[in-house]
């Protein structure tokens, strides 16, 4: 008795070979959302804005996820840490 071959469609779409630790230049990079005109200012009497990049637990969101420059984020990052020594956070 012969087997029956199955034959499997195999998409071509390089969205479907996406994970989460790889660039995602395949979809195109977000812009910045703290850069250009109207950007908000990052500091740390701005709780406002700081809480947007932060997890329940009060740590920080990594820049693949909000899509933030190096610049920005190290910004962030310096904000936040004065945040919390002063209890704002």
């Amino acid at each position: 008795m012969k087997k029956k071959s199955r034959n499997f469609k195999r998409n071509s779409n390089p969205l479907n070979k996406l994970s989460l630790f790889q660039k995602n230049d395949v979809r195109g990079m977000k812009k910045c959302p703290l850069s250009g005109k109207d950007a908000p200012v990052i500091d740390y009497k701005n709780i406002k804005l700081l809480r947007k990049y932060l997890t329940e637990n009060s740590k920080i969101l990594s820049s693949r996820i909000t899509a933030v420059s190096q610049n920005k984020q190290r910004k962030i990052n310096r904000e936040v840490r004065r945040a919390k020594f002063l209890g704002l956070l």
